[in-house]
């Protein structure tokens, strides 16, 4: 198992986020965390990057190097965010979030700031212009001028050249047009059979299921359905309750 989470609350204040909530995912697998605005799903990402710190719970990863050592579970609370990076959990944050004064290429190397393997980092930037063709012919250009669904595709390029095992996205499919949500989705599809574990937060249930191996729905805080993706989308009751 690459990632387990087990029995996790978090607060905001007074405010009680995430209620118990407990998932994984494996290697290779895609799994998506699908609710209505405001259910917890970018707060358990956030809270996997480092960026949270959790009340109660706990969680492991299967890190492939620490510190020169071989592979061995580690608690992700316990680090500091930079080096949960380092340790191969890479995020794609809502909103995207890519330094819009910047090239294309210059937030591409932000990417892999942290990595010191020159060649794998030369090729881990072919691969994705050849993902994300647009990018190479952009890569002169100032992030900010590029559209939306540009911006997604550097954002999600931006995660990959960090070179993960496990790569969190944040409602890669906001604000973009159908056919572009399209292509993200696609291009999710190919990240996943580099053997690269995605977990995909996204309010468009229709197409996160579409890609997804399994779901876990969040409403309030808490995880009230599980299950296949073919599961979700067959069930009548959670289709008209969670994903429409």
């Amino acid at each position: 198992m690459l990632l387990c989470v087990e029995n996790l609350h978090v607060h905001y204040g007074a405010i009680h986020a995430l209620k118990g909530i407990s998932f994984n995912v494996d290697r290779g697998e895609i799994v998506t965390l699908i609710g209505a605005n405001g259910a917890g799903k970018s707060t358990v990402l956030r809270t996997i990057s480092g960026l949270i710190r959790p009340t109660d719970g706990t969680m492991s990863y299967w890190a492939p190097r620490v510190g020169g050592t071989a592979e061995r579970h580690v608690n992700p609370c316990s680090l500091p965010a930079h080096k949960l990076v380092d340790l191969g959990i890479s995020q794609v944050p809502e909103g995207r979030r890519i330094f819009p004064n910047l090239t294309v290429m210059d937030n591409l190397e932000l990417g892999a700031y942290l990595r010191r393997d020159k060649a794998e980092i030369k090729r881990d930037f072919e691969t994705v212009f050849e993902l994300f063709p647009r990018l190479r012919e952009r890569r002169a250009q100032a992030a900010g001028t590029l559209s939306g669904g540009e911006q997604q595709m550097l954002a999600i390029a931006r995660a990959l050249v960090a070179s993960p095992q496990l790569i969190c996205m944040d409602e890669p499919s906001m604000g973009l047009a159908p056919i572009m949500v399209d292509r993200v989705m696609e291009a999710i599809r190919e990240i996943n059979r580099s053997v690269t574990a995605v977990l995909l937060v996204e309010q468009n249930a229709q197409a996160a299921l579409s890609v997804a191996d399994r779901a876990y729905i969040l409403r309030d805080g808490r995880i009230v359905a599980s299950g296949t993706s073919g599961e979700m989308l067959a069930d009548g009751r959670l289709a008209s309750a969670y994903l429409l």
